[in-house]
């Protein structure tokens, strides 16, 4: 049987996603059982001074209409060259957000969507594959999509960093002035969940930078693999903090909205994500991103217990939490919020 050249980069990326996965979930077993199980031996570093709890808007109506009322429930215009920064899904997977919801509110910013090169291979890998992907999936359809490490990296400071000390972005970074952060909430198979963190850290990491991520600073690129034995916290505190260097970087000029629907316990860089077992939620938004990756992963506990289940163990047994304290820490939020309705 033949297979054209892009079948045979997905089940290339597919074998290569799945073997680091089951690698860095053993090599976490080799330092002290499963990935969460350190979590309870190591705690979260001091805590700054308490900070009040930031608002968490909600609407339960997942529609462009419920989009934009969250988006003007947060009460900021983006000023300048806006980057709507999403991710446009490993092929094979189905997940991702969908252009028709997303439109709207990316044409009332005049966005550019951009997106940075995986480091795990697959056919995101590099700038043609990843371009091909964003049309194949309707993106390029409703806006210009760039992808910001086409011309390599730059790195942003983040002195705070226990681990990541630099974040290595996308190059194309500096050619926006704001940020209007699109995050699909799901899990994911190394943090145990993926939200607006993720996505200001390892989205918009290059593909270099995502590998300094997962090595908690110790590889500053190189092959993926170089990630698979890195410490399980070390991995999301190092995530945090290279949010932190984003966050820092651009101040007041970044908003988080975060679509809670086709909650799968894997993340939407999986090119066969295990089917939703969870109801959809809403659409929540905030200023800021540790409260509402709080807010969502509450809702997700409050959620029916036996829908919830899978999505729980996977947040659990990756201690994926741990990111929220981590950050908390470094004074970045807070994870203290107040959750408000938009609803009409």
């Amino acid at each position: 049987m033949k297979m054209d050249t892009r079948s045979v980069f997905r089940s290339v990326g597919v074998i290569l996603f799945v073997a680091a996965v089951v690698v860095f979930v053993s090599a976490q077993a080799t330092q002290g059982a499963r990935p969460g199980a350190a979590a309870q031996q190591q705690q979260p570093g001091p805590m700054m001074p308490s900070a009040p709890a930031s608002t968490v808007y909600m609407t339960a109506d997942i529609s462009p209409a419920g989009l934009a009322a969250v988006y003007k429930a947060l009460g900021r215009t983006l000023p300048g060259k806006v980057a709507v920064k999403l991710s446009t899904g490993e092929p094979g997977g189905n997940y991702y957000l969908s252009p028709a919801l997303i439109k709207d509110l990316v044409h009332a910013v005049n966005g550019t969507i951009v997106e940075c090169n995986t480091a795990y291979g697959g056919q995101r890998a590099n700038t043609a594959m990843h371009k091909q992907v964003a049309k194949d999936h309707g993106f390029t359809a409703i806006a210009a999509v760039d992808i910001m490490d086409e011309d390599g990296s730059i790195s942003l400071p983040f002195p705070k960093g226990s681990h990541v000390r630099e974040d290595f972005v996308g190059s194309h970074f500096t050619n926006y002035d704001s940020f209007l952060v699109l995050s699909h909430f799901k899990g994911h198979a190394m943090g145990g969940f993926g939200g607006a963190l993720k996505n200001i850290s390892i989205g918009i990491a290059s593909s270099n930078g995502k590998i300094n991520i997962h090595s908690a600073g110790a590889a500053k690129g190189g092959d993926f693999r170089l990630a698979f034995g890195t410490n399980q916290n070390a991995f999301l505190e190092s995530m945090a903090e290279a949010a932190g260097a984003v966050m820092t970087k651009l101040g007041n000029n970044i908003l988080y909205i975060s679509v809670m629907n086709n909650l799968s316990v894997d993340c939407d860089c999986d090119s066969h994500p295990h089917a939703p077992e969870l109801a959809d939620i809403g659409i929540l938004g905030s200023t800021d991103p540790v409260a509402l990756d709080k807010a969502c992963v509450d809702l997700v506990y409050a959620a029916d217990k036996k829908q919830n289940a899978a999505l729980r163990e996977r947040i659990e047994s990756r201690n994926g939490t741990l990111i929220l304290h981590h950050a908390e820490a470094l004074g970045l939020c807070s994870q203290k919020y107040t959750l408000v309705k938009v609803d009409g």
